[in-house]
């Protein structure tokens, strides 16, 4: 069982910055494909980015390409989505999630079996 905890939302205007951040418990971190969602109530939870095993590929919504980068460190099993020029439509609760695979990326939340508690990000206007 693989337990993810995120960090680092907050509440943010217009334009600014926050980093988030997910630390995994499973040892072997690197053979997991790890994404990023989010969701606002009464939606259902949108893929946000995901990264590869080793990090060699990352694949984001059109939404937010060019604004987010997401990262990952194997050797402290923890991955990063860095949120740049926030729009407060990107204001939703934001959950890590992990899958294990050698495979490149997967976007569909039905892929991931593993989730965190998520955490809330607000972008004032």
């Amino acid at each position: 069982q693989v337990q993810l905890v995120e960090s680092g939302g907050g509440l943010v205007q217009a334009g600014g910055s926050l980093r988030l951040s997910c630390a995994a418990s499973e040892r072997t971190f690197s053979t997991y494909v790890m994404g990023w969602f989010r969701q606002v109530p009464g939606k259902e939870r949108d893929f946000v980015a995901c990264i590869s095993w080793n990090g060699g590929i990352t694949h984001y919504a059109d939404s937010v390409k060019g604004r987010f980068t997401i990262s990952r460190d194997n050797g402290k099993n923890t991955i990063h989505l860095q949120m740049n020029s926030l729009k407060p439509e990107d204001t939703a609760v934001y959950y890590c999630a992990a899958v294990w695979s050698t495979g490149a990326y997967y976007t569909s939340r039905f892929e991931y079996d593993y989730w965190g508690q998520g955490t809330q990000v607000t972008v004032s206007s």
